[in-house]
Order: C-alpha cells, then sequence, then structure tokens
C-alpha cells in the first residue's frame, strides 16, 4: 500500500507535519511509506512550479494509493501553500487515490473549516475521499495517539476497502 504524505504548512517541520505522518503512519500500519512531501520545503526558495522539486512530488503524489493532506486552519480555510500546490496539480492527477484530509485548528469552532474548502477541491482532482477527515485542535496533538487510534478504529476498514487492500493499518 503506498500511503504518502502532504502538508501545507508554511512551517517547516510542523505540528501538522508531525500529525499528518502520524495519521499516516497509522494508515500504512507495517506496510512501507514514503517521505513526506512539506510544502514549505518544496517551495523554501519562493520558487514556482514546475520545477524539478514539484515534478518529484507530483509524480509521488500520482503513485499514491492513500494520500494523506495535512494543513492547518487558516483564516477559516486551508494554507494558500497547499492551494498553491494543488492548483499546479493537472486535471484527474489524483484519479484512483483516496484521500485523506488532517486538519488542525486552534479553537473548537474553526475545527472544520478548511476541511470543508479542502474535500471539494481533492475531489475535483479525482481523489476519492470514503471516509470523514480527521479534524484536531491544537489543544488534542499531546493526546494524538489516542486520537488516532479512535479515528482508525472507526474508519480504518472503509478506507483500506476503498484502497483495495483489505490490510492497510494491521501490523504484520
Amino acid at each position: 500500500m503506498a500511503v504518502t504524505t502532504v502538508v501545507g504548512n508554511p512551517k517547516r517541520l510542523s505540528r501538522t507535519l508531525a500529525a499528518a505522518e502520524a495519521a499516516a503512519a497509522a494508515i500504512a500500519g507495517a506496510e512501507p511509506r514514503t517521505a513526506p512531501i512539506d510544502l514549505a520545503e518544496l517551495y523554501l526558495d519562493g520558487i514556482e512550479p514546475p520545477h524539478e522539486g514539484f515534478e518529484a512530488a507530483l509524480a509521488r503524489v500520482r503513485g499514491a494509493q492513500v494520500l494523506v493532506v495535512g494543513t492547518p486552519v487558516y483564516k477559516a480555510s486551508y494554507t494558500g501553500l497547499l492551494k498553491l500546490f494543488l492548483d499546479q496539480l493537472p486535471p484527474s492527477a489524483l484519479e484512483g487515490t483516496v484521500a485523506v484530509p488532517v486538519t488542525i485548528a486552534a479553537a473548537a469552532e474553526h475545527r472544520f473549516l478548511a476541511d470543508l474548502q479542502l474535500r471539494p477541491v481533492l475531489a475535483e482532482l479525482g481523489a476519492s475521499l470514503p471516509v470523514p477527515s480527521l479534524a484536531l485542535r491544537e489543544s488534542e496533538l499531546p493526546e494524538l495517539d489516542a486520537h488516532l487510534a479512535k479515528w482508525t478504529g472507526a474508519h480504518l476498514p472503509a478506507l483500506a476497502a476503498a484502497a483495495g487492500r483489505a490490510g492497510v493499518g494491521v501490523p504484520a
């Protein structure tokens, strides 16, 4: 099972990256994963796509069976950095890919705001979104493992079925 993570937090090595990577690990179980695509690194020098790093990221995104897309909630939406990346993807770039948004909000009332706008964009790019997003508050990050266990317990079977692999998330 090819599980890839892309994170749109403009801060390098962010808590969003850590949470999305933890979610990808929980989904993949014992299966190998690719290194995360940290968009803060990809666009570090403000280089606009297409460029070599973007093309490599695009190839990894297209090769993913499951794509974990992480973003903090910024101004009631997902980040502009993630939007820049998604806007550069060709039509149907996520065809055949199961996507799992992971959003992190500072306040409870903002918890689902990024998700409301991110899911339609991922679907427009061809992704399948068969399970609810993992929507977290910053205050929940210290108990991330417990939240991941609850989320995977509820949604991993449907996610695995959609990805075409019953063994997703099952340790060897």
